[in-house]
């Protein structure tokens, strides 16, 4: 029950301030298009974020209420911050160390998540706030060239693997190479209906 009520309250909690606030993204300029892919350049920006453990179905769920404290006034000056978009998910580094948010009923099977949220523009990670929670931590995202796919639809490992594999092909076919995990990055509230949501995934690619 209290995993279930945990996951409950996130979701108000994402929808309440998705809608209301979330009018901020990384900036981007797109170098390219590739039928449904867009070649963007992106300017940095700061993240916090936090390694959760899988299925990837519920890392979100486990890191929103963590995240959430920190945008929301957990941090040394009590700072709240507008929600931006996306909210950002990649599979974790090998060894990375868990954020426990709830019992995890069986062992992971992965190396576990890594999800961020994006901080306001002007933000950066040097000067903001440092999190009362020890499982926050700040990051400064450099610049980089991103492929993306963007696509509606439920938020399932089906969808998101069907359009990272359009994604992948469409890459190839222009002889373009990527390097590390996909993220998968969501814009809108839970409560959005489907065929609403603005879902993407990203890779980092080589600029030609």
């Amino acid at each position: 029950m209290p995993r279930i009520a945990a996951f409950l309250l996130s979701l108000c909690l994402l929808g309440g301030a998705m809608s209301a606030r979330a009018t901020e993204e990384p900036g981007f300029s797109v170098l390219r298009t590739l039928g449904d892919v867009q070649i963007r350049q992106y300017a940095g920006y700061a993240v916090a974020e936090v390694v959760v453990p899988g299925p990837a179905e519920s890392a979100g769920s486990r890191a929103f209420p963590i995240l959430a404290g920190y945008i929301f006034g957990k941090n040394k000056a009590g700072t709240s911050f507008a929600m931006t978009a996306p909210v950002t998910q990649a599979q974790a580094a090998s060894g990375a160390t868990f954020a426990m948010t709830a019992p995890v009923t069986q062992a992971p099977t992965d190396d576990g998540y890594l999800v961020q949220f994006v901080l306001p523009q002007g933000v950066t990670a040097e000067a903001a706030p440092a999190p009362l929670d020890p499982r926050v931590r700040l990051r400064q995202i450099a610049p980089r060239t991103l492929a993306a796919i963007r696509y509606s639809g439920f938020w399932s490992a089906a969808n998101d693997e069907k359009h990272l594999r359009l994604l992948r092909d469409t890459l190839r076919g222009a002889d373009f190479l990527w390097q590390g995990e996909p993220v998968t990055a969501r814009y809108d509230p839970p409560w959005t209906p489907w065929f609403m949501r603005r879902n993407e995934i990203w890779l980092d690619v080589t600029p030609k």
